[in-house]
């Protein structure tokens, strides 16, 4: 029977939280007022998650997983999880037990009021670092000023999505993918719950400062082109800078002859000026130029190794 509710989430190297993880899943699953699956998406661990992966979906016929050829990325792991989703209400969460499971029938209360999208908004981080707190608060308003959508600050992945919704998702080919600036694109009724978000329940941190880092540039890049015209204020005031320095040189040499000013310091000045507004031009527009790249090559988006509790996989890749 086809389940109502499909539960997906990415795995990398959980095999001390996916017992925990399952068993509050698990009673969560048992109080929906219809069936679910549960997709698990091995996203190339490296310790025994794929293991216990596989004892789950032989103990629970509702827990389904798929095991990618290598570690693709969280993003991808999602997506993955979404081209095979089966219910007409999906909930995207992470394994760390960050997002908690208990806030899901709130979820599913604002989608029967008519919501298609219900994401999770974070009220508090508790135990993370000042600088993460910090950085995620700048980068998150910062995000919402220059998008060309409006993405809701202090929001990740956890969240609810209505099937047409995720047909929607499915639908779009783009291969940098940043999710929570997908889903506010697409458009449809959305809606906040809110919540505290809690410590990992075990493991370490695999969303380091170089991946947060990296994500942030993607969305930013991704869902807005201020930084292209930024490059190109830039080097206007450069220009202009450089025709002021310039006549200032003149003005130097016919009435301040003795001016240290007008000898090397100021050339070099200049050439580092110039220099280092071309070479952060040169960055932005890389970065442009990298996801043109990435999209022509035409790649699949993840490679599976092994599937386990879907049928007629062949047709659903």
């Amino acid at each position: 029977m086809k389940p109502k509710y499909s539960l997906v989430i990415p795995v990398y190297n959980e095999e001390n939280t996916l017992p925990e993880l399952y068993r509050r899943i698990s009673e969560l699953m048992e109080r929906l007022d219809d069936q679910a699956e549960l997709i698990l998406v091995n996203d190339g661990s490296k310790d025994r998650s794929l293991e216990l992966l596989r004892d789950l979906h032989e103990r629970d016929p509702r827990v389904c997983y798929l095991s990618l050829a290598r570690n693709f990325g969280h993003q991808i792991a999602v997506t993955a999880g979404l081209n095979y989703v089966r219910g007409e209400v999906i909930v995207i969460l992470d394994a760390d037990l960050q997002d908690p499971p208990e806030l899901i029938p709130d979820m599913v209360e604002k989608w029967r009021q008519g919501y298609h999208v219900v994401y999770a908004k974070r009220t508090q981080r508790q135990k993370e670092s000042w600088f993460k707190r910090f950085t995620a608060y700048i980068f998150y308003r910062l995000l919402k000023q220059l998008a060309d959508v409006d993405i809701p600050t202090d929001t990740g992945d956890f969240c609810l999505m209505d099937r047409q919704v995720v047909d929607v998702l499915n639908s779009m080919p783009e291969r940098d993918r940043y999710i929570r600036g997908m889903r506010s694109w697409i458009g449809f009724q959305q809606t906040a719950v809110y919540f505290q978000r809690h410590p990992r329940f075990a493991g370490e941190v695999k969303y380091t400062f170089s991946k947060s880092l990296s994500l942030a540039i993607n969305g930013l890049v991704s869902f807005s082109k201020v930084p292209l015209r930024i490059s190109t204020y830039v080097g206007l005031l450069a220009a202009v800078a450089a025709i002021f320095m310039g006549l200032l040189v003149i003005y130097w040499r016919i009435f301040v002859p003795q001016s240290p000013l007008t000898g090397f310091t100021i050339i070099l000045v200049a050439i580092f000026f110039l220099g280092a507004v071309q070479l952060v031009s040169i960055g932005i527009l890389g970065e442009y130029i990298g996801r043109i790249y990435e999209e022509v090559k035409g790649r699949p988006l993840y490679t599976l190794s092994e599937v386990g509790g879907f049928h007629n996989v062949a047709s659903r890749k």
